[in-house]
């Protein structure tokens, strides 16, 4: 198993200064793999033996044997030369492209076993009763936030996209309120930014939504609502989007059909400014 795997499978076991290490480890795995136990108990601000102990409840016989996976696992895998070359090692010199539409096709098809149409509803209901909805994401999932900011401005809805540095997006959320929700796009690994995101989200009373992958359970601190669901491909090759951009697509389809008179008259309205526009 994943670390990630074993994390998901002891969650409810593990004590408060234990979440506090995991949270440590998803958010900073180089500063983690390159450290030892008492520099990563000393930053999160427990005991050293609380390490070596999360280290055996995750099914290592030493803290060692756990910083050597947590390396292999979150560095060497990460490499997008090693991901893209563990791929094409993988289909050598068959059918490139039927492979890929093979790993889609089974991603797409388990997709129901990870979520149901009553999860979906849920997440439309939540951002359809937003007074305003901010959208986080990081690397390839910005195409994700783009697709998802264009089709909710559409619907009418106020929507800011959530970028740039430490500084800029405590700027961005400085308005956040119990109103608002928080829509994050986290996959490969949590980015550095989304865990003092969602914690200045609930101290506030927003709400908020994460659309992930495998890494989805693992979450801290977890969002108020999870639609999660493993994309084509293993951790340590090629990923693409099509799973996650389906959930997404199902989310702003459900909103259209709880609201379809309303969503359906503004993109009537959107057609014809669109014509005029184009027309001149």
């Amino acid at each position: 198993m994943s670390i990630l795997e074993r994390v998901q499978s002891v969650a409810e076991d593990l004590t408060r200064a234990e979440h506090l290490l995991v949270r440590e480890i998803i958010a900073k795995p180089r500063d983690v793999a390159l450290g030892t136990a008492s520099s990563l108990a000393q930053r999160t601000g427990v005991h050293e033996a609380t390490a070596s102990r999360l280290a055996k409840k995750l099914g290592f016989q030493s803290y060692a044997g756990f910083r050597d996976a947590i390396r292999e696992e979150f560095i060497v895998k990460a490499d997008p030369a090693l991901r893209v070359r563990n791929t094409l090692e993988a289909t050598g010199d068959g059918d490139l492209l039927g492979e890929l539409i093979a790993r889609e096709i089974e991603a797409l098809t388990a997709l129901p076993s990870y979520l149901d149409s009553n999860r979906i509803a849920e997440a439309a209901q939540l951002l359809t009763g937003a007074r305003r909805i901010f959208i986080f994401s990081r690397g390839n999932a910005v195409t994700l936030s783009v697709m998802l900011e264009r089709r909710l401005l559409r619907m009418g809805a106020d929507v800011e996209v959530l970028s740039g540095d430490g500084r800029d997006l405590a700027e961005q959320v400085l308005g956040l309120g119990s109103e608002d929700v928080v829509v994050a796009f986290v996959f490969r690994r949590q980015p550095r930014h989304y865990a003092p995101l969602i914690e200045r989200a609930h101290k506030v009373g927003a709400r908020t939504l994460a659309v992930s992958g495998s890494l989805g359970p693992a979450l801290t601190p977890a969002p108020n609502l999870l639609l999660s669901a493993p994309r084509s491909g293993s951790n340590d090759s090629f990923q693409t989007l099509t799973v996650p951009m389906a959930i997404t697509n199902a989310l702003v389809l459900t909103m259209a059909k709880m609201n379809r008179d309303t969503t359906l008259e503004r993109l009537e309205t959107l057609g014809e400014l669109i014509s005029d526009f184009e027309s001149r």
